[in-house]
């Protein structure tokens, strides 16, 4: 007997052996059949979805879940076009923030203001408290002379402003949040996903100094699925900062490693250790991305995490040592650098199986195509930058540079697997409003962004499911609707294929399912 039958809808499976169904069997929370395996047996229960169109779980292969849970519970500037509403918003929050604490500030964004706030600006209204106000990067952050004056002498800084290393400077001046803050941040952000149809994601980077919580930050994930709060699959990038050298032997080739040696595939099929999460350069919002040629307008062209020779050096280590690897590379430049380390780590000791990662793939020069091919090396994009930063990012890499964005169709083209993902909380995570956007390549202006890299709606599909679940190593339990996948699966409004691309993004999720079970919605 089937704990469930799902019928009356249409099941695009992502499996080309059995790409459409009508019904399919559910026990102990596994799919066990399709159409005429599983329509003649008994089932305790049965749905009828109502003629609706079911899509495998969509995999986010790239997303931040405790940042989310904390920027949605923290006063935020967002949409302030004015420094005195900034510091109206600021003095607000000082208010509310007992004297001596900080006082942290989301929504940060030097573009709306057309200039970056200053410590001292931030001073008239800080009433002797620390303040923080994050870049929505991630790569920044703007602080007041309290902080200033807590920092190392050779900490640099632009008026208050502090980019990338410079910002876990500050950060490490800050208690790192409790085990319990943690774990309600992570379900929070949890039960967002969820309502977007998303049912496994792989959080990218823990415990490092930018964007990492707690030393002890894996902890409080396995605090939240040991509550029963963490409702959907997490892979948990480790960040590379958090790797030591080690006294092992020469011939097991791990010269750093994680405390115990864990590395990636470590966990079980909740919660498990991925990547490890390697920063070349920051952010094009921050205007930190490394590019090969200066910004359009700007005299500088963004910055590496680091010199070249010590960032290969943490690659081919974290290669030899057994990780699959995520490199954030977002421009041009950086990728240079990532793709120039693979190859050297590869060379060194052959690893075809390693399925490393670049994260993000911002800015991919024609000429860098084919040696991501030749590499093996995945594409974790996010479409939802174009499609609300688009007009940004278009300006600032020039007419040349512009079609290079965030590509699809030269990806795919080159036998480069394109995986889907949103950096969540950096801009909307909603996956259909990113597959919308790699269809027709507008952002939300209508300006049309590279057109000759849009991909078909199949493709877009296929880069948050069967693509997501293969970089994250989940291929044998995720991404298509399979006999003896887990019954991870989204319940649409409609059918991506049957609405105009416009309409793609505004589809509506009816159910999300984790193992067979239809989960919670998020309160609005």
């Amino acid at each position: 007997m089937l704990c469930t039958r799902l019928t009356n809808a249409r099941f695009l499976t992502m499996d080309p052996d059995h790409p459409v169904a009508r019904d399919l069997g559910i026990w102990r929370g596994r799919i066990v059949g399709l159409d005429e395996a599983v329509t003649s047996l008994p089932a305790r229960r049965v749905v009828d979805l109502r003629g609706a169109t079911v899509l495998p779980g969509f995999v986010d292969a790239h997303v931040h879940l405790a940042w989310t849970g904390f920027k949605a519970a923290t006063p935020s500037i967002a949409g302030r076009t004015r420094v005195e509403d900034v510091l109206t918003d600021v003095a607000q929050a000082v208010a509310a923030t007992p004297p001596g604490s900080w006082v942290s500030i989301a929504g940060y964004d030097q573009r709306a203001l057309g200039r970056h706030l200053t410590a001292a600006e931030l001073d008239t209204v800080s009433d002797g408290r620390m303040v923080y106000l994050l870049h929505d990067s991630g790569h920044g952050c703007v602080v007041n002379s309290a902080v200033l004056h807590r920092l190392p002498a050779d900490v640099p800084h632009e008026d208050g402003f502090l980019a990338e290393r410079a910002m876990g400077a500050a950060r490490a001046l800050r208690l790192p949040y409790s085990q319990e803050e943690l774990a309600d941040a992570i379900a929070r952000a949890a039960r967002t996903c969820l309502s977007e149809g998303v049912t496994g994601c792989a959080e990218a980077g823990i415990g490092g100094a930018m964007f990492g919580h707690s030393p002890v930050e894996l902890g409080a994930y396995q605090l939240v699925r040991d509550q029963g709060r963490l409702p959907l699959r997490v892979q948990l990038m480790v960040s590379a900062d958090t790797l030591r050298p080690v006294a092992a032997h020469d011939a097991d080739g791990i010269p750093r490693a994680l405390d115990l040696g864990l590395r990636t595939g470590f966990g079980d099929e909740r919660l498990s250790v991925g990547a490890l999460k390697i920063y070349t350069d920051g952010g094009m919002m921050a205007r930190t991305a490394a590019l090969s040629s200066p910004y359009e307008g700007l005299e500088h062209a963004g910055q590496l995490q680091d010199d070249p020779r010590t960032l290969t050096d943490t690659i081919v280590d974290g290669h030899l040592a057994g990780w699959q690897l995520a490199v954030h590379a977002i421009g041009d430049r950086a990728a240079d650098v990532a793709l120039d380390a693979l190859e050297r780590a590869q060379r060194i000791r052959p690893r075809p199986e390693a399925r490393h990662r670049i994260e993000h793939a911002g800015l991919i020069r024609p000429d860098q195509l084919a040696r991501f091919a030749r590499l093996g090396v995945s594409a974790v994009v996010q479409p939802n930058f174009l499609r609300y930063f688009g007009d940004d990012y278009a300006t600032i890499m020039g007419e040349e540079r512009a079609p290079w964005l965030y590509r699809g169709r030269g990806f795919l083209d080159h036998g480069i697997p394109l995986v889907g993902s949103s950096d969540r909380p950096v801009t909307d995570g909603a996956p259909l409003r990113a597959i919308q956007f790699m269809v027709e390549r507008a952002s939300v202006t209508g300006r049309s962004i590279g057109p000759e890299e849009a991909v078909t709606v199949d493709e877009a599909l296929h880069a948050y499911t069967v693509a997501g679940a293969f970089a994250c190593h989940w291929e044998d339990s995720a991404g298509t609707l399979a006999p003896g996948k887990r019954a991870d699966l989204v319940v649409l409004g409609d059918d991506p294929h049957a609405v105009a691309p416009s309409r793609i993004g505004d589809i509506e999720v009816v159910a999300t399912y984790v193992e067979g079970r239809e989960t919670e919605k998020a309160a609005p």
